[in-house]
């Protein structure tokens, strides 16, 4: 890694030019072409807002807790893949009433959003007709009595063991015979979900699948399984089309507010530290641009808090050279030379820097980890 200053600063005036390319918005974009997309949440796109009831008649008590689970795991597969930005799914138990509530940012059409969701999970197994082709066996999720994730008792790694019904377990000794060495696919609302190969014909409707999964792969594996497993119908009890609850303008003024905000912090900045301030400014320019790329390029979606969390953490950035620029002016008043001033003040803040965001980021990761929704959008941002 090069340490010359010129080549440096190339580096980061290139990579703030690409940023600010990416960051256009299409009627300002070269030839109209531009570099990732804005995704935006709910409060500012508006969508649609669904309350569906689970229909357990069919379901063990025992098994039910379970069921809403897998029904949550399968919608939220469902959305992912659909491409919705953003989507909540959350359960509830309102006394024997298990209900599942869905909110899709963008998605204004109601019946698309019910197609998308509300229909049953379909779990089937296909074997192998040639390489590029594959037929549906027998087998389907109703003859799936359970899915677990498990260890090998023999060598500790991670497994998923299958229980198939009395009628399911002779399907599938029939297919295991007839498919020994094969690949047999399993697919999820015709997505597949693994294609395990089979080692041996398997009799009694106990199997176990095992490959290089890790414990939580396991776990999510049983979870979308048992969505096939454990059908549980669902019936929407509430929809309704949600606008944007900011509004257009609400968002101007929420954009206008934090650029008077950063146009305040910019002159306070070259007030009180005159030509380091100015520089100062400058990185925050490339920071502001550089994230905002990386936020179209992944894609992040904005959410009211998401915009919040993005403006703090550029306040943070102004802190920690407030701090650096202190330490270096007291360096200064102890009568250090200024090169030896500017060393000595990095160094010195750094400690306190670096606790600060690591913090942070803590703080984040929790948020992240155990929120939802815009709670999670705030700590991504």
């Amino acid at each position: 890694m090069t340490k010359n200053p010129r080549v440096i600063l190339l580096i980061i005036f290139l990579i703030t030019i690409l940023a600010a390319y990416v960051d256009l918005p299409p009627e300002f974009s070269i030839r109209g072409k531009t570099l990732g997309t804005v995704r935006k949440g709910l409060d500012l796109a508006g969508g649609t807002h669904l309350v569906m009831s689970a229909d357990m008649t069919n379901v063990a008590a025992a098994d039910r807790d379970r069921a809403l689970t897998s029904l949550e795991g399968i919608i939220e597969r469902r959305v992912n893949l659909y491409g919705v930005s953003e989507p909540i799914v959350q359960t509830a138990k309102v006394g024997g009433d298990y209900r599942i509530i869905v909110e899709l940012a963008g998605v204004k059409d109601v019946s698309q959003a019910i197609e998308l969701v509300g229909k049953t999970a379909e779990l089937t197994f296909r074997e192998e007709i040639s390489a590029s082709e594959s037929a549906a066996t027998e087998l389907s999720g109703k003859d799936l009595q359970r899915a677990d994730a498990a260890f090998s008792q023999n060598t500790g790694e991670p497994t998923i063991n299958l229980t198939f019904t009395a009628e399911g377990a002779k399907k599938f000794e029939d297919i295991t015979r007839r498919n020994l060495n094969k690949p047999l696919a399993i697919f999820l609302d015709n997505q597949v979900l693994m294609a395990p190969t089979v080692q041996t014909i398997i009799s009694g409707g106990q199997a176990v699948i095992t490959g290089k999964f890790t414990a939580q792969q396991t776990k999510q594996y049983a979870i979308l399984l048992n969505s096939g497993a454990l059908p549980a119908p669902v019936k929407i009890i509430e929809q309704r089309t949600v606008e944007a609850t900011l509004g257009q303008e609400s968002v101007q003024k929420s954009l206008a507010a934090g650029a008077i905000g950063l146009v305040a912090v910019a002159i306070f900045m070259i007030v009180n530290y005159r030509t380091l301030g100015i520089l100062a400014d400058l990185a925050l320019v490339t920071y502001v641009l550089v994230s905002f790329a990386i936020f179209k390029l992944i894609p992040v979606t904005l959410t009211l808090a998401g915009i919040t969390g993005f403006i703090l953490s550029i306040g943070m950035a102004v802190d920690a050279n407030i701090l650096i620029f202190e330490r270096i002016k007291e360096e200064i008043a102890w009568g250090k030379q200024k090169v030896a001033a500017i060393e000595l003040g990095f160094a010195r803040a750094f400690p306190s820097i670096r606790d600060s965001n690591v913090s942070s980021l803590l703080t984040c990761a929790i948020l992240y980890w155990f929120g939802s929704g815009p709670v999670r959008g705030f700590a991504l941002l």
